[in-house]
């Protein structure tokens, strides 16, 4: 089955608690194509960089069985730049440094190698964006997965609106339900948002899980609790890769499917906050990652006595 990701590819500066970084690799994109590939084959992206991107890294992506036909290198402009700085107790962040570059006017082109797509993965972009490429597919994938975020809640409401209600899955984080809805109550927030179009919503609730909600009913997701948590950036990212790679691999779109769906997402984002940046997604082993899923199902599964 064949999976698209349409997302950012970026350079990221980060500082946590733990130590900070240089300039490193980052963005929704990257993440999500790291964390599919444990699942997916050959998962194809769509994304910008510039003329200062490394081709050891592209390099790295298509090692991970990554197809990079529809990443455009732009011989002029620089690739997008984020910077962030985490307070201690990780859950909050400031961002420093937001320089758009060739990601400001991105024009997501679809290959025709591309045009295939069962599974679409839209990485947090402008909504614009993430509906021309919907519309630029010349047939509807069986599964649309959207991600999107608060800023462009403030600043493209209605076009954002507009994108959700064309998509299958979105996934956001419990204070954007809460923005997106107008909703505090998690439950009338979902329930706001699943009339606005999609089947199934995902909030992600960081170092406490993740609840799906549809009509069919909820699934919670617990998260790992770990010792240390080095950098959260790219976790949700990672989460959404490891989700929709498993979907694709499963060809299942099930309710029932979704939850192991969530488990595997939820296992790979668990080792992505193990390190700065991609580092510890790049290289996984399946023995490591069938262990951390159990390790999840574990946290969760019991028998009860009466």
């Amino acid at each position: 089955m064949s999976l698209v990701i349409v997302g950012s590819v970026a350079f990221d500066k980060i500082e946590t608690p733990y130590g900070q970084t240089d300039k490193i690799i980052g963005g929704a994109g990257t993440y999500i194509c790291f964390s599919s590939s444990y699942f997916a084959k050959n998962p194809k992206v769509v994304a910008v960089v510039g003329n200062d991107f490394p081709q050891t890294f592209i390099e790295k992506l298509t090692s991970r069985g990554v197809e990079t036909t529809g990443l455009q290198v732009k011989k002029e402009g620089k690739t997008f730049f984020w910077s962030g700085k985490y307070h201690e107790n990780m859950n909050s962040r400031e961002t420093l440094v937001t320089e758009l570059n060739v990601l400001g006017d991105f024009d997501p082109i679809i290959p025709e190698s591309y045009q295939d797509c069962t599974y679409l993965m839209l990485g947090n972009l402008s909504p614009v964006v993430q509906r021309q490429v919907i519309e630029r597919l010349t047939k509807r994938p069986k599964l649309i997965v959207m991600d999107t975020m608060n800023f462009w809640m403030d600043i493209m409401f209605d076009e954002l609106v507009k994108t959700i209600s064309m998509v299958d899955v979105l996934t956001i984080n419990d204070e954007e339900a809460a923005q997106l809805s107008g909703e505090k109550n998690i439950v009338k927030a979902a329930k706001k948002i699943l009339n606005m179009g999609p089947k199934y919503l995902i909030i992600k609730k960081g170092e406490h899980g993740a609840l799906m909600f549809s009509k069919e009913g909820q699934f919670y997701a617990p998260a790992l609790p770990l010792e240390s948590v080095f950098d959260p950036t790219g976790a949700g990212d990672t989460f959404a890769g490891g989700f929709i790679g498993y979907i694709a691999k499963t060809d299942d779109i099930s309710f029932d499917n979704m939850k192991s769906a969530m488990i595997a997402g939820s296992a790979l984002a668990s080792f992505c906050v193990e390190k700065f940046g991609t580092e510890r997604i790049e290289n996984l082993s399946d023995t490591e990652i069938k262990a951390r899923i159990r390790t999840f199902i574990d946290l969760s599964t019991f028998e009860f006595k009466f």
